[in-house]
């Protein structure tokens, strides 16, 4: 599969461990090698400044979409494109029309819904591209436990949650991206079950 851009959802803290901001800057240097455009929030504060920032520093292009009610607080200057837009919803579907794929870093709340949406869409056919998390020092072990749980509770399919990328390494999860192949399984578990 091309990919030509990807859409990093991350913290915009820098979290407790500096592993973190590390892979953050990793994947970001890996990004510019390979000639792969960063989409992301917009923000220079936390991992999210601190990937961009890598992207650039390696002569990578990075485009980040911001709303405007926090553009002036943490807005990232210097990017190739900053989008200011009007909501997050305006800001989530600008970041998924300009991206190829999506990687989840270590974040909170946010991030996780970021990434949680991009794999609905998924499960209900909107779209086939390629998703993962970058586990960095086991940051989403315990998310992996709670999705093996909603399989074994029938509420999630096991080829969808085979479908998500998952890596503590930078460039076997930007391999697992280019080698995905898009789930064709109904996202309904016994639907005529009562």
């Amino acid at each position: 599969m091309k990919i030509k851009r990807i859409c990093v959802n991350c913290g915009s803290s820098p979290g407790l461990l500096k592993e973190y901001a590390q892979a953050a800057s990793e994947l970001g240097k890996l990004l510019a090698q390979n000639d792969i455009e960063l989409v992301f929030g917009g923000a220079d504060a936390g991992l999210m400044g601190k990937i961009a920032d890598a992207v650039l520093n390696n002569g990578g292009k990075v485009t980040g979409v911001i709303p405007k009610k926090i553009a002036d607080k943490v807005g990232h200057i210097g990017l190739t494109e900053l989008r200011i837009v009007n909501s997050m919803h305006e800001r989530k579907q600008t970041m998924f029309d300009l991206s190829d794929a999506f990687i989840a870093l270590p974040g909170g709340i946010g991030t996780l819904e970021e990434i949680f949406e991009i794999m609905t869409w998924s499960q209900l056919g909107i779209h086939e591209k390629p998703f993962g998390l970058l586990n960095t020092s086991g940051y989403y072990d315990k998310l992996m436990e709670y999705l093996k749980y909603s399989v074994s509770q029938r509420f999630v399919r096991e080829e969808h949650l085979s479908a998500l990328a998952i890596s503590d390494s930078p460039s076997d999860l930007l391999k697992q991206l280019y080698d995905y192949k898009s789930v064709k399984v109904d996202k309904w578990i016994d639907r005529n079950s009562k």
